[in-house]
């Protein structure tokens, strides 16, 4: 597994929803927070959205995509103006066709759901508002994963009860993947540009059950102890086995959250010699048991 992957696995459950919005003339609605994600596809007309965090409004063209990876609340609107005016989405009139104004707007409105108990820093560090705007020869594997998205609402061919959550998915992959090249601010765009702390993290999230050890991973990035140390750490935040006691803290909460493994099993993933081990590593850092976190994060699903 590779770092993004294993960010956005650690926090995603269930499946993500969408809805199709049709609006046309002047319009404007309201999106609460929401303890998860949400994003917009604009694919016909344009439109703006002004968050509830106070920042500017962010005019959308078609072939755009917002990402919210905080749940933020926000408003979509034919213009940036009387935000009053906004209904719920909920209750939102979503009418076909344009009106006879010229002005129809069509959108893909969706939601992903996260536990940010356990947020990765990469996920963390995301801004409120990711605007990607269709610029022709940009992130190319978003703008088919939007065409893609496009025809399969469209045509709505067998087989799409599957094909569009799994289209969702690859949609949010590649929506970080285009902020992290994008990026201007932030530390993990730097740190997965860094080959030495790429070589060590990817080490660690393919196999963080190995016995690890600081020589061990250096030797694995091909550079001194002494090296990686420094590298590492200026750049993550975490000296490296500190991470990964984070990070192997990390796997066993999901998979506790997710799945009916044993103790033991989970212990052994997660890298640790005996589930007592784990438990006590477990409950200094979460402040509970796992059998405990187990069934709080079940009632919560």
């Amino acid at each position: 597994m590779d770092v993004v992957s294993d960010a956005i696995s650690a926090v995603r459950t269930g499946r993500p929803s969408s809805n199709r919005l049709r609006v046309s003339g002047s319009w404007c609605t309201r999106l609460a927070p929401y303890e998860g994600a949400g994003f917009h596809v604009v694919l016909a007309g344009g439109c703006w959205l002004v968050p509830d965090t106070g920042g500017e409004p962010v005019t959308l063209g078609a072939g755009d995509v917002v990402l919210l990876p905080h749940g933020a609340g926000h408003v979509l609107a034919d213009s940036p103006g009387d935000t009053a005016r906004a209904v719920p989405f909920e209750e939102m009139r979503r009418p076909d066709g344009d009106g006879g104004d010229g002005r129809a707007v069509e959108l893909l409105c969706g939601k992903y759901r996260l536990d940010r108990s356990r947020t990765h820093p990469l996920m963390a560090e995301l801004p409120e508002v990711v605007h990607l705007p269709n610029r022709v020869g940009r992130h190319p594997e978003l703008r088919s994963a939007v065409d893609l998205l496009a025809n399969e609402l469209d045509e709505r061919r067998p087989g799409a009860c599957l094909a569009l959550p799994s289209l969702l998915d690859l949609l949010l992959i590649y929506m970080v993947r285009a902020w992290m090249s994008d990026a201007e601010t932030g530390s993990w765009p730097s740190v997965l540009s860094d080959p030495v702390t790429t070589a060590a993290l990817r080490a660690l999230h393919s196999d963080p059950a190995a016995p690890w050890t600081n020589d061990r991973l250096a030797a694995a990035a091909g550079v001194s102890r002494a090296t990686l140390a420094r590298r590492f750490t200026a750049l993550v935040g975490r000296a490296p086995m500190a991470y990964l006691t984070w990070w192997r803290l990390t796997l066993a909460a999901t998979r506790l959250r997710d799945t009916d493994a044993s103790l033991a099993t989970v212990a052994r993933e997660a890298g640790y010699g005996s589930p007592y081990a784990l438990s006590h590593a477990f409950s200094r850092e979460f402040g509970v048991t796992p059998g405990k976190y187990r069934v709080s994060a079940g009632s919560s699903r």
